[in-house]
């Protein structure tokens, strides 16, 4: 299948189609190139799911995702695996999470790995969700790998990113970072039947009180995933903050930064580091060697 094929069909909703466009884009296949510059990217509501380990991320997209079906939605779901640091493997767990909609004819699951990227998603996370976008979703979720705080990356793809807490994980509301408390436009506290949720969930409205604007004030919402309490209030919020008309602002940060990355991977497409590096070997032999001038033969 050529690539303006697979492209028709992966626009038509065909997910084999799609699965092999991931796989190009992701693998940096041949095509890869013409396939994203190719592509219709729709206005699909990309909503980011983020928090600790042990949270419920999944449970809590796996409720989503079935209200959703019953709705006849068609749902994406990228859901970002931890990358081994011994072999660079990645535990993809598409099999076994959310098995009951794997075989569902409106859901499209997709794991990627993170390959050392930081930010708690993947390398090539932007050019995946731009393939998905171009597929026939009503929405696309994106769960991230779970690193913690430091996940701002998802803050600067999604148009909606809801931050998962629970009360029992030990994370005081004064005491968070600020970096959590700026990235949330939805906050869930998860497993709230436990007893210290409602306390937990006030003080939390409280410090997210502080971030209310005229177009957005952040709720505060208790869900209870493995039984579906609340998710149907978490939908109702999604939608209401897709419609509230607030602009992602650190986009352009996200974007600029992967733009960046591609200009440089190109400008060095035709240095080899290998033969760099007997370069500089043979250069130093013959002493009186300048890092910089050396340098300056390649870019100037």
């Amino acid at each position: 299948m050529n690539i303006s094929s697979l492209i028709h069909s992966l626009q038509q909703g065909d997910h084999k189609a799609l699965a092999r466009a991931i796989s190009i884009v992701e693998n940096d296949l041949e095509g890869s190139e013409q396939l994203l510059e190719n592509i219709s990217i729709r206005n699909i509501p990309l909503i980011g799911i983020t928090g600790s380990p042990g949270v419920g991320k999944s449970s809590l997209v796996n409720a989503l995702v079935k209200i959703l079906l019953d709705q006849n939605k068609k749902i994406g779901v990228i859901a970002v695996d931890p990358t081994s640091p011994f072999n660079f493997g990645s535990l993809l767990g598409d099999r076994i999470r959310m098995s009951e909609h794997f075989s569902h004819p409106n859901i499209f699951i997709r794991s990627l790995a993170t390959r050392g990227s930081l930010g708690g998603l993947s390398e090539k996370i932007i050019e995946v969700s731009d393939v998905m976008k171009a597929a026939p979703f009503d929405f696309l979720f994106v769960e991230t790998v779970g690193v913690g705080q430091s996940e701002v990356e998802i803050a600067g793809l999604a148009d909606t990113t809801i931050v998962v807490l629970v009360p029992q994980s030990g994370d005081e509301v004064q005491t968070m970072k600020a970096g959590l408390m700026e990235i949330a436009d939805v906050f869930v506290v998860n497993k709230a039947d436990h007893s210290d949720a409602d306390r937990f969930a006030a003080n939390l409205k409280t410090l997210s009180a502080s971030r209310m604007t005229n177009e957005w004030q952040i709720p505060v919402l208790k869900t209870v995933a493995t039984s579906n309490e609340g998710i149907n209030e978490l939908i109702a919020q999604i939608q209401n903050h897709q419609q509230s008309g607030m602009q992602n602002e650190r986009r352009v940060f996200l974007l600029t930064e992967k733009v960046w990355r591609i200009i440089e991977k190109e400008k060095m497409k035709d240095i080899n580091r290998t033969k760099l590096q007997e370069e500089i070997q043979v250069q130093l032999q013959k002493g009186d060697f300048n890092l910089y001038r050396f340098a300056k033969e390649f870019y100037s």
